[in-house]
């Protein structure tokens, strides 16, 4: 039977109609009063299309069991008033009598609790209705608004907004969303415009209910979690008590909608799963479609019914402990009426087939002929569900095994997701298989696992087993509940190789042998780490570096490295201090034995503790397990370096004393060690796990720490604060703490059961303000939806894998292949104009030495227009003739920028929304003369007149600098300024003058850490240069000062007289590598370089305007007493601040001085509002005294004057003859001096008062026509 609810919302009784023919059903209700009268005229319309013989209607009732659910709410309804379009709380009838919303009252996936539904016997009537009918599909009817949302209703963060929770089904979701909101005339726009939501918008009419806005305890998702139905919410109309005069409107808007809704219950597929012997109908056999972690139970009489889109599925059908399970492959579901597919399951136990002497011979007794065996002994039944075993027992070599991995990740793509975390030596991918029901994407609350194989090239079981374990967990999930569980719980990250280059030369049959375990650098990978205890000289490899990138990227709690040559669990501490043989206990030495017991007791042979008697006869691990330098010392390992440097608890695993067994004995490993694989997975939900949130905004904290008493080794939060950390069972004092904040602690206890949930929600330090002073908090400026829209966007890049994300869905990228001198540079940057005319401008600065053109490439929607209201951002390259891959990957990243505009939505708002000023060479003089490959070579460096232009920007004597210094720097418009140059791989942030003091040093050093994070290795901190090998830069950051201190520098000016901060990245120890090498470098810095675009958002922006409304220019903002920066034209300012809260005094003349304090995030931008008042006081003194003082003291001076007039006219009467007498001769003077300045003038004029036209700045190409 297929019913479809459709709903609306008291000791008076839930009526609701039924509507039926023969076969299927369907519901609908709600408790906003406009569903009422809908549902009311939806029955009557279909009673009278049935009797009048409407075809459409017609098949509909005799195919469908129809329940319409008017009201679930009589009693609300009653207090209702009409035309109320608000109608909130219990007054306006949201609520029921007892003043409970039925919304929020459901039990929830995500809650803590099971509610009590005392307070809410309409909830109990619904779920117990539920229960005794089989829903299909369901609609909630509600007002508010014009949109159809879908469950999830809300996250296990519970943040208020902006959360996608995906539910298992969200295609299946968003079809039906569609099919409602596609026949509606409004809801299909995406803009309802609802008082006071006019810029709310929803992209085809749906939204994820969740990301709109979180409601814990919701009918829609308890309809899907626990009663087989799906269901989705309808917002009907943005008032929700309409007059009576608007519903014939509201039914025209819906009418299509609810029938078409309606027939969306006849999709997916169905049918009945029977006994193969008896063919009787098996009630609650379970439904599984692979790769959907959501099943279904079919009915009593076997029949089932699973919505699902067109496409092609798997579909198994399943009894626990009786039937073995089905599955029925490439099952196509079209647009339209369900698939119907049928099941006959074979009984796990036969019964006893009737014995044929007891048939014939009647006299013998039964006992006589009964086989007493069977009567005996009661047959054990076999488990439900068998899994399926891999069946691809074979050595694997690079190619084979990239062909599999990627099979496996089209064929599973729900599930999976195939990416690489750079190349080995001979440029082979380092892959990686993430297993997830939500690949690609880290669910907060939700922890991070992974498995890292043959990390020694030669040791190639651990290869081999997690080959096995990816086609294990792939087939088995959605059907084995094992499988379903861990897949739907935890983010599983499988490297098979960390080493390809060293299994290439390795052999099969080799015991004990070293041939291909190193990489082909000849280095072993398992001593190439950063030791706490030993200085590893040996130069990082690019298979260490591209891991360590890695482990700093993903949330990892804990992890395996599987090696080969013994059979044991090893665990950390793997050296100590003396480099002797002796355990080197961790803080964490409790947690990391049952880790290892966790794998060693599912192996039975290496639990024994006696693995390879024939080789080391003498060796014993009790249980199999060991700690890792009492077994022998390994100096620079990884399961240390994961411990010390990441949130990870990582083991090593020697898997068998053969290292590379014969391909035959493949399938004895993956039958000894499958068990312990799962078993291991599973500990990572082990401990404490939860979220700290801060108090005000109910936002997670990112980085801050957790740490447990007495256990020296705290963890970090991640992006939505949430944490995990590994313990045993026993009681715990867990402290949180963040920078800001106050700290919290909280008693524990940990069971073995699993991981107890504890949140934290912390209170910010600077909470109270003083008297007269504000507290602006992030309050970005969102009642503008394009406002908001944009914050989510760099909400979304700065998130884990957000630029990645934009990479992978980029329409194309584009790759430096060679490096371009003058000509060819200019003629590309023409090029871009010529191609891209209304998003560029092109222009020059000046001239070099020799008369080259120093460029400037403008990107943005409206370039060579002042908007000051938008932040400006400059990338310069070439200060070092002799360092040209800056110039390469700044011409790269402008044709990327605009190749994507209007083609990538992201890059497009990016554009949009910032100015963008590219510099690419400017020493082109020096540029010409340097040398490709000259890694070294200091020919070049230095401009035409040998200087070098980065220690003259503060006399700016040559034209490269002076160009640079008038025309952008101080300009006093940019908000961040990026310098590339060449000789290493790090980020230096101002001042590189030793003795200057950095007054914002955090921000500066925050900037460059952004940069350097970025970037696959640089954060690492190991430059690796030729020269200086043992070079470590903490962060990949250093001050430049500290680094290669020097006067002049262009950072240093940007700063202190451009009032914009600068950092400067050194690209690679190389100045000028092959071409070969640009590739490889645009990839590594692309991610960088656009981080700087979205960093450039943050900070504080601002506007400062008095009380009228006036927009007040060139106003002081002074930034924790010491930044000093001005507001442009509209009395805008931006300026880039570290996370963290910060001190605002902004002072203008006239005025009161202003003092406001801000919190800044990391990953959003902060606004400030600052209004100024008439200053009260003049020079020092009350203004009312001083208009009092002056005013007399006019009145004085006017009087004082009328006196000396009046005296002044009784002399003059008696010289009036005289003055009479000299007028003649002065006359004749006068036309005397005018005759001799008529040539004086006029030399003036064409000479000392000429207006000079200045042509140093020479705009060459304008984007306007």
């Amino acid at each position: 039977m297929l019913l479809l609810q459709l709903a609306c919302w008291s000791s008076r009784q839930l009526g609701f109609y039924q509507l039926k023919r023969e076969m299927s059903s369907v519901t609908l209700g709600k408790s906003r009063p406009l569903a009422r009268p809908l549902l009311l005229r939806l029955a009557w319309e279909l009673v009278l299309g049935w009797a009048g013989g409407d075809e459409r209607i017609v098949r509909l009732l005799n195919t469908t069991d129809l329940y319409l659910l008017p009201s679930l709410n009589p009693d609300g309804f009653e207090r209702a008033q009409e035309g109320d379009c608000g109608g909130g709380g219990a007054e306006g009838g949201r609520e029921n009598s007892r003043g409970r919303d039925l919304n929020r009252s459901f039990p929830d996936q995500f809650g803590d609790a099971e509610p009590n539904l005392e307070p809410v016997p309409e909830v109990k009537a619904l779920i117990d209705w539920m229960r005794r009918n089989r829903f299909l599909l369901s609609g909630n009817l509600h007002g508010g608004s014009v949109v159809a949302s879908y469950p999830y209703d809300d996250s296990p963060t519970h943040r208020l907004t902006g959360v996608y929770s995906k539910s298992a089904d969200d295609e299946v979701f968003k079809y039906l969303a569609k099919a409602y909101a596609s026949h509606h005339p409004i809801m299909r726009t995406g803009k309802p415009n609802c008082p006071g939501e006019e810029g709310e918008t929803f992209p085809d009419g749906i939204t994820n209910g969740a990301q709109w806005y979180d409601v814990e305890g919701g009918m829609q998702d308890y309809n899907y979690v626990w009663a087989n139905c799906f269901e989705i919410t309808l917002e009907l109309s943005c008032c929700k008590y309409p007059p009576t005069s608007e519903l014939p409107k509201e039914w025209e808007n819906n009418r299509e909608s609810l029938l078409a809704f309606i027939e969306k219950v006849h999709i997916g597929v169905k049918g009945f799963v029977r006994d193969a012997v008896t063919g009787a109908g098996l009630d609650n056999a379970t439904i599984a479609v692979a790769g959907i972690a959501h099943n279904i139970t079919a009915g009593r009489f076997g029949d089932y019914h699973r919505l699902l889109v067109p496409g092609t599925y798997n579909v198994t059908a399943c009894l626990f402990h009786s039937y073995t399970p089905v599955t029925k492959e490439n099952i196509e579901v079209k647009e339209g009426d369900a698939t119907e597919v049928n099941f006959s399951l074979q009984p796990t136990v036969m019964p006893p087939a009737p014995n044929v002497t007891q048939l014939t011979a009647a006299p013998a007794p039964v006992t006589a002929i009964t086989p007493t065996p069977v009567q005996a002994e009661t047959p054990k039944p076999t488990p439900v569900h068998e899994p399926i075993q891999p069946v691809d027992f074979r050595h694997h070599h690079f190619s084979d095994m990239e062909i599999f991995l990627r099979r496996y990740a089209n064929e599973y793509p729900s599930i999976t997701r195939l990416y690489s975390v750079g190349k080995s030596v001979e440029l082979r991918e380092l892959y990686v298989m993430e297993i997830s029901d939500n690949p690609g994407v880290h669910e907060a609350g939700e922890p991070e696992f992974k498995y890292i194989g043959n990390m020694h090239g030669n040791e190639v079981v651990g290869r081999e087993l997690l080959l096995n374990l990816i086609e294990y967990l792939c087939k088995n999930f959605g059907t084995d509940p094992e499988v379903t569980d861990l897949v739907q719980s935890t983010r599983i990250h499988i490297m098979p190789s960390m080493n390809p280059d060293g299994y290439e030369k390795s052999q099969e049959g080799d015991k004990g042998g070293t041939v291909g375990r190193n990489n082909s650098n000849n280095y072993d990978l398992n001593r190439n780490f950063p030791d706490q205890f030993v200085h590893v000289t040996d130069p990082p490899q690019p298979e260490t570096r591209a891991v360590m990138a890695w482990l700093q990227s993903y949330p990892f709690v804990l992890s395996a490295n599987l090696h080969g040559g013994s059979l044991v669990v090893n665990y950390p501490f793997d050296d100590d201090e003396q480099g002797i043989a002796i355990y080197s206990k961790s803080p964490d030495d409790a947690v990391f034995q049952k880790l290892a017991l966790a794998y060693s007791k599912e192996n039975a042979k290496m639990y024994q503790g006696s693995p390879c008697k024939d080789m080391y006869p003498t060796e014993y691990f009790p249980h199999g397990i060991t700690n890792g330098a009492q077994w022998y010392n390994v100096p620079g390992g990884m399961q240390d370096w994961n411990y010390l440097h990441t949130n990870c608890f990582e083991v090593t695993i020697e898997l068998g004393c053969v290292k590379y067994p014969k391909a035959e004995e493949l399938p004895k490993y993956w039958a000894q060690n499958r068990r312990s694989l799962l078993q291991f997975i599973k500990q990572v939900h082990q401990g404490v796990w939860g979220f700290v949130l801060d108090a005000v905004d109910k936002r997670g904290i990112l980085n801050a720490t957790i740490s447990v008493a007495d256990i020296n080794h705290p963890v970090t939060t991640f992006k939505d604060g949430d944490f995990w950390r590994l313990l045993v069972p026993g009681t715990y004092k867990i402290t949180a703490s963040a920078r800001g904040y106050d700290p919290l602690s909280k008693m524990v206890e940990v069971d073995s059961k699993g991981g107890v949930q504890v949140n934290f929600t912390l209170s910010r330090t600077d909470s109270k303000v003083e008297e007269g002073k504000v507290l602006v908090l992030n309050t970005p400026d969102t009642s503008n939806p394009n406002e908001k829209e944009f914050e989510t966007l760099i909400k979304d890049l700065s998130a884990e894998n957000g630029l990645e994300r934009l990479l992978l869905t980029s329409s194309r990228d584009v790759t430096p292949y060679r490096y371009r001198p003058y000509k060819d540079l200019s003629e590309f940057l023409r090029g871009l104009y010529l191609n891209y005319p209304h998003i560029t401008n092109l222009t020059s600065l000046g001239q070099s030495v020799e008369f080259r053109q120093i460029w400037s490439l403008e990107i943005s929607n409206k370039p060579n227009e002042s908007e000051p209201e938008e932040p400006k951002i400059r990338f310069v390259a070439g200060i070092h003739g002799n360092a040209p891959v800056g110039t390469e990957l700044l011409l790269t990243l402008a044709e990327f920028l605009c190749m994507n505009y209007k083609k990538n939505d992201a890059i497009t708002k990016l554009i949009d929304r910032t100015r963008i000023v590219i510099v690419p060479s400017l020493n082109p003089d020096g540029r010409e003369i340097a040398q490709e490959r000259g890694c070294t070579s200091k020919i070049g460096q230095t401009n035409a007149h040998g200087r070098d232009l980065d220690t003259d920007f503060t006399t700016a004597r040559e034209p490269e600098t002076k160009a640079i210094v008038e025309n952008l720097i101080l300009k006093h418009d940019f908000s961040l300024s990026v310098a590339l140059d060449g000789g290493s791989l790090l980020v230096t942030y101002p001042y590189d003058k030793p003795t200057q003091s950095v007054e914002n040093k955090e921000t500066l050093k925050h900037l460059a850490s952004v940069y350097a994070n970025n970037h696959p290795v640089m954060h690492l901190g190991q430059p690796g240069c030729p020269n200086k090998s043992d070079e470590t830069i903490p962060g990949g950051v250093i001050r430049g000062s500290e680094w290669h201190s020097h006067l002049g520098s262009m950072k240093d000016f940007s700063v202190t007289f451009g009032q914009c901060p600068e950092i400067t990245v050194y690209t690679g120890c190389c100045y000028f590598p092959s071409a070969g090498q640009l590739p490889g470098l645009w990839a590594d810095h692309r991610k960088s370089l656009l981080s700087m675009l979205v960093e450039v958002h943050k900070g504080v922006h601002g506007i400062v305007q008095d009380k009228s409304g006036r927009a007040i220019s060139k106003a002081a903002i002074v930034l924790n007493e010491g930044l000093r920066v001005y507001t442009k034209e509209g009395g805008y300012f931006h300026v880039l601040l570290a996370p963290g809260f910060h001190s605002i005094d902004a002072t203008a003349s006239g005025y009161q001085q202003k003092h406001v304090k801000v919190f800044v995030r990391d990953d959003a931008p902060s606004s400030v509002f600052i209004v100024f008042d008439t200053e009260n006081r003049i020079f020092g003194l009350p203004r009312e005294l001083v208009i009092t003082v002056a005013g007399a003291s006019m009145s004085a001076l006017v009087l004082t004057a009328c006196i000396i007039w009046c005296v002044c006219s009784i002399k003059s009467n008696r010289h009036k003859d005289g003055f009479h007498r000299l007028r003649q001769h002065h006359d004749d003077y006068e036309d005397e001096i005018r005759m001799m300045s008529t040539g004086s003038k006029k030399s003036l004029l064409s000479h000392e008062f000429q207006d000079e036209t200045d042509t140093e700045e020479e705009t060459l190409y304008s984007s306007k026509h």
